[in-house]
């Protein structure tokens, strides 16, 4: 495991993602990840964007592979994923997917999974799932002793609510893990099939 995880923001890591699909100029990655709704998980703007690349490129993580212009297009830099910037995806998901104290950083992880092994992702869902049910059990009690001291309920309403959520991700959490037990989830990318509409986004994104 190496120290790069730590200094990742979770758009270095989409990007990180992409460049495993495939080497790309950093125009086609800021496409794909609007395409495909990633917006929802990071916040996708030019500046963001490259000041990542940039960044990624310091740290030995991407290199460039070739730069090249067509017609009256500005000149596009296509990068591709270093070994270390392989090793960095898969170390930064691995600590992040067992938290549960970084709820922004745990979607990126969980859209990021598949960069890990099946049985890892497991393992540290499991870890996760024992962290939640700690959470659980305090708030329950918390939240009983509360009213049990008559504290007004006006004043508990964001403790309920977060039980609410601990209640729900853990039935979503159980969900998850038996459809892996019974290996009803195709897993890494062997399991994807290369399909047309794959195809046709990525070249709508190289446009």
């Amino acid at each position: 495991m190496t120290d790069a995880p730590t200094k990742l923001t979770s758009m270095a890591v989409m990007v990180l993602a992409l460049l495993n699909e495939g080497d790309m100029h950093p125009y086609e990655m800021a496409r794909l990840l609007r395409a495909r709704r990633d917006e929802r998980l990071v916040k996708v703007t030019n500046g963001t964007l490259y000041h990542s690349v940039a960044r990624l490129l310091e740290q030995g993580l991407i290199a460039e592979v070739g730069t090249d212009r067509q017609g009256n297009r500005p000149e596009r830099t296509t990068y591709t994923l270093t070994p270390a910037g392989e090793d960095a995806v898969g170390d930064w998901v691995r600590r992040e997917l067992p938290r549960t104290d970084r709820p922004a950083q745990f979607r990126v992880a969980i859209a990021e999974a598949h960069n890990l092994d099946r049985s890892e992702v497991i393992d540290l869902l499991r870890i996760r799932r024992v962290a939640l049910e700690e959470q659980l059990l305090l708030h329950r009690t918390g939240l009983g002793e509360a009213r049990e001291r008559q504290v007004p309920e006006q004043f508990l309403l964001e403790v309920d609510r977060h039980q609410v959520l601990l209640e729900a991700e853990l039935r979503w959490l159980d969900s998850l893990l038996d459809r892996f037990d019974d290996d009803a989830i195709p897993w890494g990318h062997g399991a994807v099939p290369d399909s047309e509409r794959y195809r046709s986004q990525r070249k709508a994104a190289q446009q």
